[in-house]
């Protein structure tokens, strides 16, 4: 036959070591963290302190795009907002 064996060649400057490929995925977390996770942590913040400083007469919108302003503070989670005049409806602090 006519068959010859194949050889490997010898292993030359081997690749990366596990520190060095791991800092990519390091700064990657880093930018994402920096960009996205802590600007929305602090409109968070943002936002619930402004619910818990909600008082009546403050102009609201509600997520469901409803307009409105605070008549009552029923309780912690519940506020009463008069969407039109004479129409007042209940409402959750979250959904503000």
């Amino acid at each position: 036959m006519f068959v010859t064996p194949a050889f490997a060649q010898a292993a030359g400057a081997s690749g990366p070591s596990g520190f060095e490929s791991m800092i990519p995925l390091v700064l990657i977390v880093v930018v994402f963290y920096f960009f996205l996770i802590r600007p929305q942590q602090k409109k968070q913040k943002e936002h619930k302190a402004m619910l818990g400083a909600l008082r009546r007469g403050d102009k609201i919108v509600t997520n469901g795009g409803i307009f409105g302003e605070v008549r009552k503070v029923i309780d912690d989670n519940e506020v009463q907002v008069e969407i039109a005049e004479g129409v007042r409806v209940r409402v959750r602090r979250d959904m503000i």
